[in-house]
């Protein structure tokens, strides 16, 4: 289960991206967010947000359009 859970659907990049960094923020090491978003570039994004900021991509899948990203705050 996840620390938190950010519902992004209907944003568009550069806002998932933007909150899930927010979000980020306010968790303590080690925790997690879980990120739903409907952007269909968010996998590439979340993929190279998380290389960038040092913080792990533990999950990824989607479902008829709708992704979910589970992050765990290492950085």
């Amino acid at each position: 289960m996840p620390d938190k859970i950010l519902d992004t659907t209907g944003l568009n990049c550069p806002l998932p991206i933007l909150k899930a960094k927010k979000a980020l923020s306010g968790l303590p090491k080690d925790g997690t967010l879980e990120v739903i978003a409907t952007d269909p570039g968010a996998g590439q994004d979340f993929e190279a947000f998380c290389r960038a900021t040092g913080n792990t991509l533990v999950s990824s899948s989607s479902d008829r359009g709708v992704f979910r990203f589970l992050i765990r705050h290492t950085a």
